[in-house]
């Protein structure tokens, strides 16, 4: 495999998968599984990206030493389902439905809160959201379907 320069972006996305799938105890360590997936980096890049990525060294269990760990991410964390009701009983204004998709109406400059809301709680039968300012597009996966995602969505909304 080519070992190639990518953008920093991707390239932090590689760093944070390898952290996740391997117990990385070294930046030479983490430049050589990046070189193994195609990505160029020098050890000083490797520094300033663990550094941007907030990772910190911990200590795990069955591993000799410490590791590179980053710690979840907000949009990683899930929310309770009171938090969803609380959001969605507050922001959500107006529901329809088409097909696999339920599309909300929020008060202008407030459907990210709920999307965001929506994207952590991960209900079931959904796949994800794309906000607007006041739009919402929620998208059910094929088993599900829009009419029972988008009740289900209605009944945490009491509405």
């Amino acid at each position: 495999m080519s070992v190639a320069r990518v953008p920093k972006n991707r390239r932090q996305h590689v760093v944070a998968r390898l952290l996740g799938e391997h117990a990385v105890t070294s930046q030479p360590q983490l430049v050589e599984l990046l070189a193994a997936e195609g990505v160029q980096a020098t050890q000083a890049t490797v520094s300033r990206d663990l550094e941007e990525l907030g990772a910190v060294k911990v200590r795990l269990p069955g591993v000799d030493g410490q590791v590179y760990a980053i710690a979840e991410l907000p949009h990683q964390q899930v929310a309770p389902l009171d938090h969803l009701r609380r959001v969605l009983g507050e922001w959500v204004v107006d529901l329809a439905v088409s097909g696999n998709l339920v599309v909300l109406r929020t008060p202008p400059g407030s459907a990210h809160v709920v999307a965001s809301a929506l994207d952590r709680t991960g209900l079931e039968g959904m796949l994800g959201t794309v906000a607007g300012d006041d739009t919402i597009l929620v998208i059910a996966d094929e088993v599900t379907g829009g009419p029972a995602l988008g009740r289900r969505i209605g009944e945490l909304a009491e509405r």
